[in-house]
């Protein structure tokens, strides 16, 4: 199994505080990894620190390559996609506007994009304000494909959408994982759903990684444990 990602003991700061506290985790070609953990553990700083939007200490690496102290645009031009917290769309264009800024040659394009979101296609004439929480996340999601990206970073994606639109990111998630053969890093709360798609996991506790296994190993006790309210 080749590795593509790969995160050895990293640290990162708020200015004079420190977040993390030698996070480690790794993402092989075809994978796809949930990091996990409560609210305000660290997963967000985690994939800042990954794209190159928070200054990590060294220990990061991907293909093969160091990237940690890299600026985010050399990063994501490797091959990282990233879906941020809160979307983030570009609220003034259109849906096919937002596609067409991040395109980058490869397989994914619109019609591509379309085909795993058709409501993307329905409304590619409309602004991005104008859509649900739940079209703007699609879009967002489209929007990192178009980078035609070797690994895609979804944070927490379903976060604060209806129940259907949320069974629809997440049946999205499960075709990628099937058909396209992209590599997965998912922060999420759902362990159920994290179960069907994610083949290991990671918590993180207080900045730090304290579990990581197989999906299927984690059981009751360590989920009640680290992630239970």
């Amino acid at each position: 199994m080749t590795m593509l990602l790969s995160l050895e003991k990293i640290e990162a700061f708020y200015g004079p505080v420190q977040a993390l506290f030698g996070v480690s985790l790794d993402v092989a070609e075809g994978e796809v990894v949930a990091l996990m953990g409560r609210n305000g553990m660290g997963k967000t700083t985690t994939v800042k620190s990954i794209c190159g939007l928070l200054p990590a200490s060294r220990g990061i690496s991907f293909a093969g390559e160091p990237i940690a102290g890299l600026p985010s645009y050399r990063i994501a031009r490797k091959g990282i996609g990233l879906v941020p917290e809160g979307r983030r769309c570009f609220a003034s264009l259109t849906v096919e506007e937002n596609l067409k800024a991040a395109a980058r040659k490869g397989l994914w394009d619109f019609a591509r994009v379309a085909d795993l979101f058709p409501r993307l296609a329905e409304r590619r004439q409309q602004k991005a304000v104008s859509l649900s929480g739940g079209e703007q996340q699609m879009l967002a999601i489209g929007r990192a494909l178009m980078t035609n990206p070797r690994l895609l970073v979804l944070d927490e994606a379903t976060e604060g959408l209806a129940p259907v639109v949320r069974q629809e990111i997440w049946q999205a998630i499960d075709s990628l994982k099937r058909q396209s053969g992209v590599s997965i890093l998912i922060v999420d709360k759902s362990l159920k759903e994290l179960g069907q798609v994610a083949d290991r996991g990671v918590i993180l506790e207080r900045g730090e990684d304290v579990w990581t296994g197989r999906f299927s190993d984690l059981d009751a006790e360590t989920a009640d444990r680290f992630l239970g309210v």
